[in-house]
């Protein structure tokens, strides 16, 4: 048995998640959440360490000779979003909702995991080890987020993150890789037939992106998306450009790494394309995989997310799943469900017991 009730961590949990949206934690400026979550592990007794802003726990009885399993969640928030009507640091509780920035991304998911971990933190008897991550730098892929702090940890042999999912199992998620392109041409007067205008170099290849299909396709994400979002060229009205820019996102799926998505493109159009990283890859995980299946066996359904988290940087087979709703994430007076996130404490617990 736990020496904690379900009870109990869910008002710990909701607590926590207060102080938490109470304390701006902005990607890179997370050192104040940080002490905080290191300060509620040690009034449970449980011993932490930080990794640049990233907080890392094991369970008490640590056994080397067992796989362990990672609990992920990030502690960093975006900017408020300017629509905001509510104080977004004032932790508001109304008609059963909890107000502030990144109470749905990700403090309900956060609070709610370290729930699990607190109530499985003693137990001897388990089939794996635990290691608990509250990460940083997750909203901007960061170098000191969940790269750092698990190059510095024990080997894991499978990953549960913590994102809004309405607790349902996201077994895939798309990659992300931005483009910066560049397509020449060559300067001239406008009112001459001079030089080679590279805005219409720009635009063949612009409509490749917007057309082309890739042979391959996701059975759960679907096909790559990708979409130009950004141009720039010329100087003035009366010069012909020599240089025509523009942005790509391209989300990935995982039927093709980032690099073979890169080369595919790189014969296909005659702009010079250069992207900004490749690491964000697609990431998914075997629907036979026993924590997907523990999900499934609590009546939850499987999905492919488009949105993408720590799990782009984990090299372990990973599952997305949380309480709160992906929607409401970044928006204007952010919010979760109190009856959400007691759900989250409950089901993770659930979760974990059907494999440990």
């Amino acid at each position: 048995m736990s020496k904690y009730t379900v009870e109990q961590l869910q008002q710990d949990s909701l607590a926590l998640l207060q102080q938490l949206i109470q304390t701006p934690s902005l990607s890179r400026e997370e050192d104040e959440t940080a002490q905080l979550i290191q300060n509620f592990l040690t009034r449970k007794g449980i011993v932490s360490e930080r990794v640049a802003h990233n907080v890392i726990a094991y369970n008490r009885f640590f056994d080397e000779s067992k796989p362990t399993i990672l609990l992920n969640s990030h502690h960093d928030t975006v900017k408020p979003n300017p629509g905001y009507t509510r104080d977004p640091f004032q932790a508001e509780i109304a008609d059963g909702k909890l107000y502030g920035l990144g109470s749905n991304d990700a403090g309900g998911c956060l609070v709610a995991l370290i729930a699990a971990f607190c109530y499985y933190y003693e137990k001897t008897d388990l089939a794996y080890n635990l290691c608990l991550i509250a990460s940083a730098e997750e909203e901007v892929s960061g170098k000191h987020g969940i790269e750092l702090a698990y190059a510095s940890i024990k080997p894991c042999a499978f990953a549960i993150v913590g994102e809004p999912t309405l607790l349902d199992l996201a077994v895939a998620e798309k990659g992300l890789m931005v483009l910066d392109c560049v397509a020449p041409g060559e300067s001239g007067h406008a009112a001459r037939e001079e030089g080679v205008n590279a805005i219409y170099q720009a635009i063949e290849d612009i409509n490749w992106f917007r057309l082309y299909q890739f042979p391959k396709e996701s059975a759960y994400l679907g096909p790559i998306k990708m979409s130009v979002t950004m141009v720039n060229a010329g100087s003035q009205h009366n010069v012909v450009p020599a240089e025509c820019s523009y942005v790509v996102d391209v989300r990935t799926t995982d039927v093709y790494s980032n690099t073979d998505v890169l080369e595919i493109i790189r014969t296909q159009v005659k702009s010079e394309v250069t992207p900004r990283s490749t690491r964000l890859n697609s990431s998914t995980i075997p629907m036979d995989h026993p924590i997907v299946k523990a999900g499934i066996k609590l009546g939850k359904k499987t999905y492919g997310s488009p949105t993408m988290s720590d799990q782009a940087l984990l090299p372990i087979p990973s599952l997305k799943v949380g309480p709160g709703h992906s929607a409401r994430s970044h928006s204007a007076d952010e919010f979760i469900y109190v009856a959400e996130v007691n759900d989250g404490v409950e089901f993770y617990i659930q979760l974990l017991q059907e494999i440990l």
